[in-house]
């Protein structure tokens, strides 16, 4: 059986399979693709309303239990130009 996650997004709960992994790396929001950085990880859909839910709720820092805020940029501008 394999493991089941909740969308900081949405909330829903589905398969880690089908949830993307994201970490605090230096202040930064990065998207592990793999789920092997290390750390703690917040899961979300990969898709363009879960995450831009997660990101108006500031969801990710809850999450992760980032201490102050955290730079969103570069995973928001990653993953714009991927969907």
């Amino acid at each position: 059986m394999e493991a089941v996650r909740t969308c900081v997004g949405c909330r829903a709960r589905a398969p880690r399979s089908a949830l993307l992994r994201v970490v605090v790396q230096g202040g930064s929001l990065v998207a592990d693709e793999q789920a092997v950085l290390p750390g703690r990880g917040a899961w979300v859909h990969d898709t363009d309303a879960c995450v831009q839910a997660a990101l108006r709720r500031r969801a990710f820092g809850r999450a992760l239990r980032a201490p102050g805020a955290l730079d969103t940029q570069t995973f928001q501008e990653t993953h714009q130009r991927k969907g």
